[in-house]
């Protein structure tokens, strides 16, 4: 009997690891996608003759989409539950793309990008609740890096594939399309146990500022460089002259600097004050832009290794700033400042993308650039301010680190435990910095 009892254990927990692997690996798959049409976009316009401007203002719709993703995601779960939300959203997807692949028509794909932003959000934000509930306390941090490190790795394939598509032709579109179908099989095809309905997260960025300002304006800052950099870098490639190859070869390597340089950073930040390591991210990532601005226009071995150290430090600033916020919040606090760093971090998507379209208009595309190191300048100076005002936590009472990227939001947690919130774990009461 307990041979018996044993062996169905067994069974029940290779289950519930293929369950959770399925959410991973499917998250990895539709980043492919992902990856190739968000380099694909500004290319593609760049050869039908559109200004720069208009791959801009199409980054801005998505982030659009994005802001109301962050809000109605947790109305749908209610409603339907999260494994048919979650295909909706990835049905959304799909609807995105086929209108991209139907007609280069700037209008249109405003409206598809914008849709393919509430999706992507939404997407995000069902994956992750879905780990939080399903995986243990002892393992959530690794399972986490391990989800958004695959997703970077997805990204990274989808931009490489630029350079081996015919942009002029529907195999863009249809990679896309189908990437994202095969996404929907491991779901689909698993048994991943339906987390309860969640509870309603509001959103307060004055309780989130009371809890941690360093961390919530760092959601701020990063929103705005990591849309300026992933989207507006191809958009300037383009206008430059650098053929798809390229552009595809500058992207796709941009996720190895994020994983090079997040995982020492994080490490660094567990043993210090992790506030000391966000004003030395951010310094790096003015230098990164500053470095960017002066090698305008070489060859791609110069731009390669600037463009990875300039967004790996943005990269690191948002998992930095998501470990800092941990650090300061107690179990009941991690549901609202989850909500309140996901809502700056999409408004800032919105808002500085917006910014530098109309920049672009004016001062070319070399804009994107000068507003990098204003960001991160802004954010080093207002990160040393609040040292000078509050004190850091003791690192016997913070939490660990964990890689996480800013292609992907910090998703709102949707589900209450019966001690609290279903966060990241470590999270505790701290002083306000």
């Amino acid at each position: 009997m307990s041979t018996t009892i044993d062996r169905t254990a067994k069974i029940e927990e290779t289950a519930h690891l293929v369950a959770i692997v399925s959410v991973i690996v499917s998250m990895a798959v539709v980043a492919i996608g992902n990856g190739l049409m968000f380099a694909y976009i500004p290319v593609r316009l760049s050869a039908e003759g559109y200004a720069p401007a208009w791959a801009g203002t199409i980054l801005t719709g998505l982030s659009a989409g994005g802001i109301a993703g962050c809000l109605l995601t947790g109305r749908l779960v209610r409603q339907v539950g999260h494994a048919r939300t979650y295909m909706a959203f990835s049905a959304m997807i799909v609807l995105s793309n086929c209108g991209v692949g139907a007609v280069v028509d700037p209008w249109l794909w405003i409206t598809a990008r914008a849709l393919y932003g509430f999706a992507i959000s939404g997407l995000f934000i069902v994956a992750q609740s879905w780990l939080n509930d399903v995986v243990g306390n002892a393992i959530r941090g690794r399972v986490l890096a391990l989800f958004y490190m695959s997703y970077v790795i997805g990204l990274g394939v989808g931009y490489y594939l630029l350079g081996l598509v015919d942009i002029n032709g529907p195999e863009t579109a249809l990679i896309c399309v189908a990437a994202t179908a095969v996404s929907m099989l491991p779901v689909g095809l698993t048994r991943l146990a339906q987390p309860p309905a969640p509870l309603a997260a509001s959103v307060s960025l004055v309780r989130a500022w009371r809890i941690s300002p360093v961390a919530v304006t760092g959601m701020l800052a990063v929103g705005g460089l990591s849309m300026t950099i992933t989207g507006f870098a191809p958009v300037h490639a383009s206008a430059k002259g650098y053929s798809q190859q390229d552009i595809a070869t500058l992207l796709s390597l941009l996720p190895i600097g994020t994983i090079l340089l997040q995982v020492p950073a994080g490490w660094i930040s567990d043993r210090i004050d992790r506030r000391y390591v966000l004003v030395a991210a951010s310094v790096l990532a003015a230098a990164g832009a500053l470095l960017a601005f002066g090698l305008d226009g070489r060859a791609l071995i110069w731009l390669v290794p600037v463009y990875m150290i300039w967004d790996g430090a943005s990269e690191s600033i948002y998992s930095l700033a998501g470990a800092h916020a941990n650090d300061r919040s107690g179990k009941e606090d991690l549901v609202a400042v989850s909500s309140a760093m996901l809502f700056a971090w999409s408004v800032s998507g919105f808002i500085v993308p917006a910014v530098v379209t109309l920049m672009t208009a004016v001062y070319g595309t070399e804009a994107f650039m000068i507003v990098g190191v204003v960001i991160a300048v802004s954010y080093a100076a207002f990160v040393i301010w609040r040292m000078l005002q509050a004190q850091p936590v003791p690192k016997a009472e913070t939490g660990t680190f964990a890689p996480m990227t800013a292609q992907a939001p910090v998703p709102a947690d949707l589900v209450l435990d019966e001690e609290g919130p279903a966060g990241n774990g470590g999270a505790r009461s701290g002083p306000i910095a």
